[in-house]
């Protein structure tokens, strides 16, 4: 399965920055931030911002194995980079 990763950064309401990137299996810069959105919403982050300029598409992969399961279920899976809750 080809995964499309989008470089994505949030800012919370507090100020905080989060790095983190939206893996999904169709190329669309409007549903990456929509799920990035969507997960800062499941851990109690949803006041936080979001900005098509900063959910960007960076590259596609052929697959993430650890992600599929995933991103079958859900649509799309996020890899944490930087500033994002354990």
């Amino acid at each position: 399965m080809a995964v499309h990763v989008y470089d994505t950064y949030a800012t919370s309401k507090e100020g905080k920055i989060l790095h983190f990137d939206v893996l999904m299996p169709v190329k669309d810069d409007d549903l990456a931030v929509k799920y990035a959105k969507n997960w800062l919403s499941e851990i109690g982050l949803e006041g936080a911002t979001v900005k098509s300029g900063n959910c960007a598409f960076c590259h596609t992969r052929n697959s993430v194995p650890q992600y599929d399961e995933e991103i079958s279920s859900k649509g799309y899976a996020i890899y944490k980079l930087e500033g994002c809750p354990e």
